[in-house]
């Protein structure tokens, strides 16, 4: 009888607990229902928000840094040293939307420095040495002749911060046309566009006339942030002088704000290929002074990816 009654209670309990997880899974259910209608509701008025006409502003980037120290670890071959990497990627936008016109202004600066510090060399440089150095800033104004053209004009600067500041330095001014064919592309087209470009060697960097073009896509997909920006100029007087950039950000949110961000650059400029065989060129060695038909012209490649934070 008492193994009957013990069978019967454990039945009873187990029942029980069962119509609990179920009634616990069905509330679950409801409140994750409604959340995902006040997001929904949320997601619509952020459309409404952004398709506001005024300024936007806004920012994101990558920020990442290590440091380590070792002391007496015979099994590498620095035993004694000390290491570190910082990096910095930013790319803020302002931007103004009205009726009859616009203004957009973007930026892209990626920036890091590296240390390795061998303490049994007193001779080596135990400081902080600039690693990236990017700095690129546009201002786009145009007026409207069309729902998606506008008669537009562009300035650009492109140079160093931390090395080198403006030696090269590249301003682009133009005239000419900008197309939106959807709502988060901007294409500019400039065929009156003049490059000057600010350098000590001026036997290599030259300004010259030409023409100009920027396509830019920025857009976000949920928890992702994406933007890629591509500008070349074209030179009517000669093709050496001619480059592009092509840069391309990501950032993934994961928790407030805090997320993960990759970065890719890739440029091309036969000026700046030139001058740095010209750097590293020794008069008095066999090789032939570096010239524009004699250097190659490698793709620029950069990249860079760790925690990210949106503002």
């Amino acid at each position: 009888m008492k193994r009957i009654f013990t069978i019967g209670l454990v039945l009873l309990a187990t029942a029980t607990f069962s119509q609990t997880k179920e009634e616990l899974k069905e509330q679950k259910a409801e409140k994750q229902a409604a959340a995902d209608a006040l997001q929904a509701e949320a997601d619509e008025l952020q459309k409404q928000i952004d398709a506001f006409p005024g300024w936007k502003f806004g920012a994101f980037g990558t920020i990442g840094a290590s440091f380590s120290e070792f002391n007496n670890w015979y099994g590498q071959g620095t035993p004694n040293n000390a290491s570190g990497n910082i990096t910095i990627t930013v790319n803020p936008y302002a931007k103004l939307d009205r009726e009859n016109y616009f203004w957009y202004n973007t930026g892209n600066i990626n920036l890091s420095w590296v240390k390795f510090d061998d303490k049994d060399d007193p001779t080596d440089d135990n400081s902080f040495r600039e690693a990236n150095d990017v700095f690129n800033v546009t201002s786009l104004f145009g007026y409207k002749i069309a729902k998606n053209l506008a008669a537009s004009t562009l300035a650009e600067y492109r140079t160093t911060l931390i090395n080198n500041f403006n030696d090269p330095g590249y301003l682009d001014v133009g005239v000419g046309i900008t197309w939106t064919p959807l709502e988060n592309l901007v294409v500019v087209v400039h065929p009156l566009n003049y490059n000057f470009v600010f350098a000590d060697n001026d036997a290599i960097f030259d300004s010259s006339l030409g023409a100009k073009v920027v396509a830019n896509y920025g857009r976000s997909f949920g928890k992702l942030d994406f933007n890629s920006n591509l500008s070349a100029f074209m030179s009517y007087e000669d093709s050496n002088l001619s480059n592009w950039t092509w840069i391309n950000a990501l950032s993934y949110k994961l928790w407030k704000g805090i997320g993960l961000g990759f970065e890719l650059g890739l440029r091309d400029n036969k000026q700046e290929a030139v001058n740095f065989a010209f750097k590293e060129w020794d008069p008095m060695g066999l090789e032939a002074q570096p010239t524009f038909e004699n250097v190659d012209n490698d793709l620029q490649v950069y990249y860079t990816f760790g925690l990210s934070y949106a503002f």
